[in-house]
Formats: C-alpha cells, structure tokens, sequence
C-alpha cells in the first residue's frame, strides 16, 4: 500500500506546483516553491524585503492560484473519497458521491439562495456555499428517513428514495431557473461546477470538514472490504452492519456536502476515479480509499487546469472538463470490463 499512495502523493505535489504556476503570468516551479515558502514565513511574521517583479510574482501565487488549486485538490478528493465509499457500502461500481441527492438538493438550495436570498442578513457573505451544504445534508437526511424500516436502512428503498427526491429538487432547481431568468447564468455557473471564488478563507472551512470525513472513511476500510462478502455474512463475521452503513453514509454525505458547497456539481470524479483506483490496485478498500482520494485531487486539479486556460481570457465550467474527460474514460473502462467478462 506504501508505495502507490506514496508515488501518489508525489505526483500530486508536482501536478500542484505546476498548475499553480500557469496562467496568463507564467510563473516557472522553483518561483512557485519559492513564493509558497515566502508565504509561509508572512504567516510567522518573517516578512522580507522583495523588489517589485517578486512581489508581484508571490501575490499572483498566493493570493490568486494557490488557493484555487489546493480547493481544487481538496473538492477532488472529497468526492472521489465518497465515491469510492458509496460503491463500498451500496456494493455498486455505478454509485457515486450524488447517488442520494446531495447533489440535487444542494443545487435547488444555492439556487433559491441565489434568487430569493438576497435581502436576507442571514444569507450574506456565505449565503450560498452555506444553503448549499445545509440542502445537500437535509437532502441525504430525508432520504434516509423514507428508506428506513425501524432500526434498518435497506439498500434498494435507500437508492430509490434517492433517485426521486433527487428528481423532484432537480425539477425545483428548474423551475427556480425558469422563473429568475435575470439570475439564470450565475445559477447554471454554480450548478457546472466553478472553483472561481476560491479563497484561503473558503479552503480554512472545507479541509475540516473532508478531513473529519476522511478519518471515518479510512477507519472504516477494513469492515468495508468484509461488507463485500454481503450483509448477512458481515454481520455473522461480527461487522455492525447497520453502524458500518450509517457512519460511511454519513461521512461520504459531509465531504459531498463540503466540496459542491464551495465548487458546485462537479460530475464524474466520485465515479470515474475509484474505478481507475480499482483497476490499477484491486478493490481492497485500505488501499483504494486513501489512493482514491490522492488521484481525485490530481484530477481536479488538473481538469480545473484545462477550464481556465483553453479558453483563456474566458474560463470553462469545471464540470464541463470533468464530464468531457470522464464520460469516453468511463465508457472505456466500461468496455475493458465487459472484455474480460
């Protein structure tokens, strides 16, 4: 396991560093490293004098792209982290971090943040990354509410009371855009995904969040990989079968949660990426998981790369790269499989 997440790890630095350097101001890897250690040493109060090009150089790194780029890594590797627990705990490669309508409903509420929200105090400055987050975890919250049956939340009620509550907020969002047709850009902006508004600020309420959620997540590999076997033989190995779906649901929901907050709908990551994982690794879930999420981030970061520089001045949706790329990468995985049926 220590070798591939490590070689991960390292890729995924080199992938930081270099994004962080392109732009419209080229900044070349040695400036990056250099303006990220010169922020670091402002933090402790050890500024030193620098002459203009410098100056200019570390505001554009550490103010503009480097918050951008580790937001990006930190959304990518929350949703492929979820991702690859919900095709864990559902026992489904075709689940993904959306598949109980976070997405849905945390699009409905930023939408109707957006529109309706405006004259509201209580919605100002982090009005809709935090309706958002509350829409997607009522969302998840409701839907498992209507799945379960007494102390029990089966599977199939669970994945169909996500799909029509998901449809239903999904027809609500639509309705919103028809009806505001004054906000209908920005509202489909957010729901393709943007990371523009990328801000330390933002980052400092995100990481918390993805990173209590990974602690659950990586804790639970090991009765992950039993789940597999079904969950009549897990409960007789001694897995709380129940707890174990409960606590993943839950943390996989707070780090969907987090990352559509701060980036909007970004398709693709959670399911195209465990299954990369999973080809190039197996599907033993100690391995995947932390894997999974170091390649999810280097997607991102990578995919959010390409939206602003295609088109540069203009900048793509993420979502729209996530999809171009995943989509024909997901077909092909989809056809590799079949072939070696």
């Amino acid at each position: 396991m220590a070798l591939p997440l490590l070689l991960s790890l390292l890729a995924l630095l080199v992938t930081v560093v270099v994004a962080a350097g392109i732009g419209s101001v080229h900044v070349a890897p040695s400036g990056v490293v250099a303006a990220v250690g010169r922020g670091v040493a402002r933090l402790f109060g050890e500024a030193a004098a620098l002459d203009p090009a410098t100056r200019v150089a570390d505001t554009i790194v550490w103010q503009i792209r480097l918050p951008r780029v580790v937001l990006a890594a930190t959304v990518g590797a929350a949703l492929a982290l979820a991702g690859a627990a919900f095709q864990g705990v559902f026992r489904n490669p075709l689940a993904d971090p959306y598949l109980l309508g976070a997405a849905s409903g945390a699009g409905f509420a930023a939408a109707a943040a957006m529109v309706y929200g405006a004259g509201l105090p209580l919605l100002r400055g982090w009005g809709v990354p935090g309706a958002a987050f509350v829409g997607a975890g009522i969302t998840v919250m409701v839907v498992v509410a209507l799945a379960r049956r007494g102390w029990t939340v089966p599977v199939v009620p669970l994945i169909l009371a996500g799909v029509v509550i998901g449809s239903t907020l999904s027809a609500a969002t639509s309705f919103v855009l028809l009806a505001a047709r004054e906000q209908a850009t920005g509202i489909l902006s957010w729901l393709l995904g943007s990371l523009t508004f990328a801000s330390w600020e933002r980052l400092a309420v995100t990481a918390p969040l993805v990173l209590v959620a990974a602690v659950v997540l990586l804790a639970s590999a090991r009765a992950l990989n039993v789940l597999q076997l079904g969950e009549t033989s897990a409960a007789q190995l001694g897995v709380p079968v129940e707890a174990l779906k409960t606590a993943v649901v839950a943390a996989a929901t707070l780090a969907t949660a987090a990352a559509v907050s701060m980036a909007g709908v970004i398709g693709f990551v959670g399911l195209v990426v465990p299954h990369a994982v999973r080809l190039a690794l197996g599907p033993d879930h100690v391995r995947l998981l932390p894997v999974a999420a170091v390649w999810g981030a280097a997607f991102l970061v990578l995919a959010d790369l390409v939206a602003r520089t295609v088109i540069s001045p203009a900048e793509l949706p993420v979502g729209v790269v996530t999809a171009l790329v995943g989509a024909p990468f997901f077909l092909a995985l989809l056809r590799r499989r079949m072939g070696a049926a």
